[in-house]
């Protein structure tokens, strides 16, 4: 991965015309649908259905059909709706397991990372730890509990015993993972 540092003239807002606006509510739109259907037709398959047989298995098929999906963030974004990605910091070796511990500037820094798990191998494997009123969320909070993300209250008191439960779920070695943490939280949080 090259490191480089954005210039100022990078930084710079551009106006928003009306076709940006466009491309920008086709691209949500349909990262929203697609999410809906992969819970819906392979959400249920992989997450109960072979987990009755193999829970590793299920992680398996669970994080082909979520690498799938997340794989659609650098064509919507990058190519589509034109946006450039610059990753900055330590290389990330490609195939470890991965702690990731970033801030949270905007509201779609995960959605970034989606980026670096991909072009890092691990785009089905990328687990965040998130606040619980998250894992509430029509649709999206379904997924998340299927895709295994780990939810906090915030209070280590009570998140303690569900953190070492989720994290001793996710210790096997050979198993891929990308771990991603937003100890700022959000700006509205």
């Amino acid at each position: 991965m090259k490191v480089q540092r954005p210039s100022d003239n990078a930084m710079k807002a551009r106006p928003l015309t009306p076709l940006r606006a466009i491309r920008g509510v086709v691209c949500l739109l349909v990262l929203v649908l697609t999410a809906f259907m992969m819970l819906v037709y392979f959400g249920f398959a992989g997450a109960v259905l072979v987990r009755i047989f193999s829970v590793p298995y299920s992680r398996r098929v669970t994080s082909v059909f979520f690498g799938a999906w997340i794989a659609l963030w650098p064509v919507l974004f990058e190519k589509i709706n034109g946006t450039k990605v610059i990753f900055s910091g330590e290389t990330v070796p490609r195939g470890e397991r991965i702690l990731l511990i970033s801030n949270h500037r905007t509201e779609v820094d995960w959605m970034y990372l989606w980026d670096l798990a991909l072009r890092k191998g691990h785009q089905g494997f990328i687990k965040y730890i998130l606040k619980s009123s998250l894992m509430k969320l029509p649709v999206f909070g379904w997924s998340f509990h299927i895709l295994e993300f780990i939810s906090v209250e915030r209070k280590w008191e009570v998140d303690e015993p569900n953190m070492r439960q989720m994290l001793s779920t996710l210790n096997d070695s050979q198993d891929s993972l990308l771990l991603a943490l937003f100890p700022e939280g959000t700006d509205f949080t």
